[in-house]
């Protein structure tokens, strides 16, 4: 629990410094910081079993390209639903966002240096005081990266193409979310 708290706090840092992509000098927002630390103390995400099952049936059928051991594949639709909902993020734009950074490598960096899953820029530790954590690790990485994305749709008003836009750190672009929401319909079925 102790873990999941501080990956919480670190996402919501993210959020309130700035894009998930770029480093930036700006100071992180308060507001973000305590984001962060409310994310990881949220309960389970399915409101039954069945709903659970049903969507993790589902989403493993369309995940399987990219993650081929069923075991790992479950736990990581788990985590990405739980932490999606916990935000209020829909965990389909979750698995898309993934999809179009790392292609659900957990160990991808980019050539900016965002690592993991959702490609989360390693700033982050040291701006939340969290310098030991692992943006390799699975739940660590959806935990700073949806705090981040929810923070951006808050501040854009619920508008997810300019939010995706600040995630990437191309504000004023549409080619990231584009992308996004071309995953969304291909893998995901899921339409705009």
């Amino acid at each position: 629990m102790r873990t999941a708290v501080s990956i919480a706090v670190l996402g919501l840092a993210l959020l309130l410094a700035g894009p998930a992509h770029t480093a930036t000098t700006t100071q992180p927002d308060p507001e973000l910081r305590s984001k962060l630390r409310e994310a990881v103390r949220a309960s389970d995400s399915f409101d039954d079993r069945y709903d659970a099952e049903v969507w993790l049936v589902d989403m493993s059928g369309r995940t399987k390209r990219w993650l081929d051991d069923h075991d790992r594949r479950l736990d990581i639709l788990r985590l990405v639903h739980r932490e999606a909902t916990r935000r209020d993020l829909s965990p389909e734009v979750v698995l898309a966002v993934i999809q179009v950074e790392s292609g659900f490598d957990r160990f991808a960096i980019s050539p900016v240096g965002a690592q993991g899953l959702m490609q989360v820029m390693p700033f982050w530790k040291k701006e939340i005081g969290r310098p030991d954590d692992n943006l390799t690790k699975i739940e660590t990485n959806l935990v700073y990266g949806t705090t981040i994305l929810a923070h951006y749709l808050e501040r854009e008003d619920g508008d997810l193409a300019k939010a995706l836009a600040r995630y990437n750190g191309s504000v004023g672009k549409t080619w990231y979310a584009e992308r996004v929401f071309n995953a969304l319909e291909q893998y995901f079925h899921v339409n705009r």
